[in-house]
Order: C-alpha cells, then structure tokens, then sequence
C-alpha cells in the first residue's frame, strides 16, 4: 500500500525540526555555545599605562609646583604672536586678540586655584573687596603663573577706580624682540587678559590694560592697569 506524500507545509516544518534536533544534538553544534574569555594581562597593563600618560590623569595638588622649560613657553609664545599677527589688521587689534587669547587662561587658571584652594584649605574663603583681590593676583597669581610675585601695586592719583599692578622684568616677553615699527606694542596684553578674566570670575568686573613704561634701570618694566567699573567701587562704599 503506498502512502501519499504530505503536504509541503507540514514537510517543511518536519524537516526543520529533524535538523534542529540533528543539528543541536550533534557534537559540532555552536548554535548556543558561548565564547570562552580570555584575559591578556599584558594587553590590560598596558592599556592602562597608556590611559595615565595624559595630563588629564595628574593629581592636580602634586603639579601645583611644577615648572614649565622657558625656552618653550617662549617658543609657543612666539608662534602665537606670529599666528595671531598675520590675521590683524593693526597694533591695536593684535594687542585685542592676545588679550582675549589671555583671558582663556585666566578663566582656566582661576578655576584650578580654587579647586586647590578649596581641597587644601577647611575654610576657603571668597574675596569681596577688590584690594584683597588685587592682592591675591599680586602675589598667588603671579607666583603660580610667573614664578614670582609682581613687583608693587600702585593706586591712579588722579582716579579713584584706576590701580596698577608693575612687573620690572616680565618673564613673558623676556625673549620678545618688538621692531620699531611696532615700538607701541606691548606683547603683556596676555597678561591682562589673565588678570581681567581672573577679576571677573571673582565679582569685579574691570577694564584691563598694559602699557610698555620702560625706565634705564628696566627697560622691560610693564604696567598692567586696572580700572574698575563703578558697580564695583559702588559696592565697596556699601561694605565700608
């Protein structure tokens, strides 16, 4: 007696599930094996070693000393004037330019004080009067930034929201020959950029310059002048 053959339908289902059995039962089966894992320890120290070769991974606290080569910075310092020079169109806007390149700094600059400050100190405090906070920038930060304080701060006599902070021998432009074409210049536009970002991150806003005063004893000697909103000197008449 012949059986007739079943339907494809029921055919396909039949084959599939004898191959699955087949398939799964048999010794070659890698339909739900998992991956063996295999730890290369070498491979992970390194990779580790490499992740804590980026500055990014000091502690912040032990660079707090540590020193820049002179001779870079004054390499990167003349490739940023060069740089920032073929884009201007006058003295006056480079000088603009550098001070705005400055103040990036300072904003960054102001920020990691603080952290250390505040990781340092049980009780950091907050300036709110803008003499302690010239006094800060006279010493803290230029100590942190130059390597040594600034040389004095002086008061304007003829206005009353006018100081000026002097530096004899800036180490930023040590090693800037200006031309006499460009004998206006005053390369420490980056400083006061420094310093105006930092007094506007501390509450006092103030428009900051510097000026090229050179004298026979300094012939570098730079002013760095400050001259404060009148919100600032309002508020300071307030605390008094």
């Amino acid at each position: 007696m012949a059986y007739t053959q079943p339907h494809s339908r029921f055919s396909v289902v039949s084959n599939s599930s004898a191959d699955h059995v087949s398939t799964s039962s048999g010794p070659t089966s890698t339909r739900f094996s998992l991956p063996t894992p295999s730890i290369n320890t070498t491979a992970t120290s390194q990779q580790k070693s490499a992740t804590r070769t980026t500055i990014y991974d000091r502690p912040l606290n032990k660079t707090r000393t540590s020193e820049v080569s002179a001779s870079a910075f004054a390499f990167l310092f003349s490739e940023m004037i060069q740089y920032t020079q073929k884009r201007v169109s006058g003295i006056e806007d480079l000088e603009r330019r550098l001070s705005t390149l400055g103040y990036r700094i300072g904003t960054r600059y102001l920020e990691l004080m603080t952290w250390r400050n505040e990781s340092v100190s049980k009780t950091p405090k907050r300036e709110i009067r803008f003499l302690a906070a010239l006094m800060m920038i006279h010493t803290q930060l230029w100590r942190a930034v130059f390597g040594k304080p600034a040389d004095a701060i002086e008061k304007s006599v003829e206005n009353d929201d006018e100081y000026m902070l002097i530096d004899n021998d800036p180490s930023i432009t040590r090693h800037i020959s200006i031309p006499r074409d460009m004998s206006s210049l005053s390369c420490s536009a980056l400083t006061a950029g420094i310093v105006e970002a930092v007094l506007d991150g501390l509450g006092f806003p103030a428009r900051v310059t510097a000026h090229s005063v050179p004298t026979d004893a300094y012939p570098s000697r730079t002013t760095i002048l400050v001259k404060f909103q009148k919100e600032v000197l309002e508020r300071e008449d307030a605390l008094k």
